[in-house]
């Protein structure tokens, strides 16, 4: 057992990009812990595939570090705001945090977020500021920024006596003065150990561990990690599992680990303040408290903030449904988001009136594109519907959830994107000029108003445009927002697409398919350049005759089809649409396949329409 003194739980915690599993990378590698011939990648923490693809933290993760005979833990929490219950998970496991910023782009939304997070529950911060090395750099600037944040969040006097540091985090330097560069992080980790407080001391002996989150071994099975809050765990012991509404379950603890670099150690106890894994009680779930077998003494369960998006999961009924697909069910599929409530507290699982349906409700459209990306790549089939609002009726008026949107855009660009979101009912609220050309805008905007907007964004921007946003309130529903001017080109046919066909069909607008490709009615092909939905039959050859033409045949070129992934589809799709996913493929289409059954909902709706006027 460690010695309580002798412990610091940390949290990095930062807004997307700036850094954080970097400078986790290098206190790794500083304090020693891959040997000198040992291959280590880069963002050693993001370990799984998701997240090296998007390169993004999705998982809040943890490690530990020996510096000076301390044990440092480390929580390396996401920076996007769609994963912000990560964060508040992660949070409930330390006792200070390490809040990181970027030495030009300054505090953004979800720096604030984290930050009244953290000061909320009283923690200590140490401060860095990293990249200083970039050319456009004004740390000066942003220290005066992030103490008018501090400020702006009611921080009391201690909290704002918080230790300053540069650094160049993928160099491995640290320092406590701007005009001084560093060597090593040691300023960072002295820093830790003089300003972060070792765990507080409990007033009671009774053994008490909060469940904050859930791992799995091939070997032991489920892993409960949480941090132990008073007395003293031992593997074979006997326990109370405390769950939602009080209910006490009996279990035991087979296998107790403590964490040393990126890897489990087994140890044979654990007192106040230690991270730890437990194995042996299958059924854990999120929340629970761990505690004397029998006079248990419950924690206060993980509350996070409530789920602003929704999407309807539903089983794929398609023509080719089951060709691709492991699990194709509503049983699997129920199965499947269930389990992922269980280990995600962000989010929700709700059945519909119809069986084979499921309302799933996220913190955002990306939270929501991960789940499916990962299911899909688990062997699951289904089809997800476009992502709404989740409202609310307060005082008998409807209320939609707000976004803090932040654009740092070129000078050049602030008319396109402010004319843009006109439309989407943005209102500007904030304009500050950062210098080197460049221009920072504030608005709030219905959260249901970004829903297709980034692509949009990084065109307009042409790509040089940061922008993010951060859930800001609920406000009376604002009324119809458009989403895309453009109609959609449908397959009229079950089949396989011919060049011959798609060379004429291409004059309409944008293909999302190319040749030798197998389409079925309802199928959405392209994207038609005017506002109506056109039906297409794409699998039409060339009538070919005994009788050689005059004329040489046209020369069929076709340009390249746009290619529209997994969150651009989930962003391009209107109502009446759906997502279909696959293990091999991702394909869009009509919710009511039959050109005929399209025809009559469209004028059942334009009948309501009328009534309603």
């Amino acid at each position: 057992m460690i010695a309580r003194e002798n412990i610091r739980n940390v949290a990095i915690v930062a807004h997307v990009d700036h850094g954080k599993t970097t400078l986790v990378d290098h206190m790794l590698r500083q304090a020693g812990i891959f040997r000198s011939n040992e291959a280590v990648v880069e963002r050693v923490m993001d370990s799984n595939d998701l997240e090296r693809e998007k390169g993004i933290t999705i998982l809040a993760k943890n490690t530990a570090v020996t510096y000076k005979g301390k044990q440092i833990n480390i929580i390396d929490t996401p920076g996007h705001a769609d994963f912000g219950g990560e964060v508040e998970r992660g949070l409930r496991l330390v006792d200070g945090v390490i809040l990181l910023v970027d030495a030009a782009e300054g505090p953004l939304p979800q720096t604030r977020f984290v930050l009244s997070k953290a000061l909320g529950m009283g923690l200590k911060t140490v401060l860095v500021i990293n990249k200083i090395d970039r050319q456009d750099a004004r740390a000066k600037e942003v220290l005066d920024h992030v103490y008018s944040l501090y400020i702006d969040l009611g921080a009391d006097d201690k909290q704002l006596e918080m230790p300053v540091l540069y650094t160049i985090a993928r160099q491995g330097q640290a320092s406590t003065q701007l005009e001084v560069p560093g060597k090593t992080l040691e300023p960072l980790f002295s820093a830790i150990l003089d300003h972060i407080p070792p765990p507080p001391a409990s007033d009671h002996d009774t053994p008490q561990l909060l469940v904050a989150n859930l791992d799995y071994d091939d070997y032991v099975g489920r892993l409960a990690v949480g941090r132990v809050q008073a007395g003293r765990f031992t593997p074979n012991m006997p326990v109370s599992v405390v769950r939602e509404g009080g209910k006490v379950q009996q279990g035991k603890i087979v296998k107790l680990y403590g964490f040393s670099g990126l890897k489990r150690a087994e140890i044979q106890d654990a007192g106040p303040g230690e991270i730890v894994s437990i194995a042996g009680i299958e059924d854990i779930s999120i929340g629970d408290t761990l505690s004397h077998p029998e006079k248990p003494i419950a924690l206060p369960r993980i509350t996070v903030e409530e789920p602003t998006m929704m999407m309807i999961f539903r089983v794929n009924d398609g023509p080719l449904a089951g060709k691709e697909g492991k699990y194709v069910t509503s049983r699997n599929l129920r199965e499947r988001l269930y389990r992922e409530a269980y280990r995600n507290v962000a989010i929700r699982v709700e059945d519909t009136a119809t069986p084979d349906a499921f309302r799933v409700v996220g913190r955002g459209e990306l939270q929501l594109a991960v789940i499916i990306e990962t299911m899909r790549r688990e062997g699951y089939e289904l089809t997800a519907s476009n992502p709404e609002p989740v409202t609310k009726t307060i005082d008998g008026v409807l209320h939609e959830p707000m976004e803090l949107l932040v654009c740092d855009v070129p000078e050049n660009s602030v008319g396109a994107v402010t004319e843009r979101l006109g439309p989407r009912k943005g209102r500007m609220v904030d304009m500050t000029q950062l210098g080197s050309g460049r221009t920072r805008l504030q608005f709030r905007i219905p959260a249901r108003g970004l829903i297709g907007f980034r692509s949009e964004f990084l065109t307009i921007t042409r790509g040089e445009g940061i922008m993010s946003s951060q859930f800001d309130g609920y406000e009376p529903w604002f009324g119809s927002i458009p989403k895309r001017s453009n109609g959609a080109m449908v397959s009229d046919r079950l089949g396989e697409t011919v060049p011959y066909a798609l060379f004429s069909i291409q004059e309409r607008g944008y293909l999302f398919i190319g040749a030798g490709v197998t389409v079925y009615e309802g199928m959405i092909i392209g994207e038609h350049a005017h506002p109506s939905e056109l039906n297409v039959n794409c699998c039409r050859e060339k009538k070919l005759t005994n009788i050689r033409a005059a004329g040489r045949d046209e020369n069929v070129i076709l340009t390249p089809p746009r290619e529209m992934g997994l969150e651009k589809a989930l962003e391009w799709i209107a109502d009446d649409e759906l997502v279909e996913v696959t293990p091999k493929s991702i394909r869009m289409r009509k919710k009511a396949l039959a050109v005929g059954e399209r025809y009559r909902a469209e004028r059942d709706r334009k009948r309501e329409e009328r009534s309603e006027a």
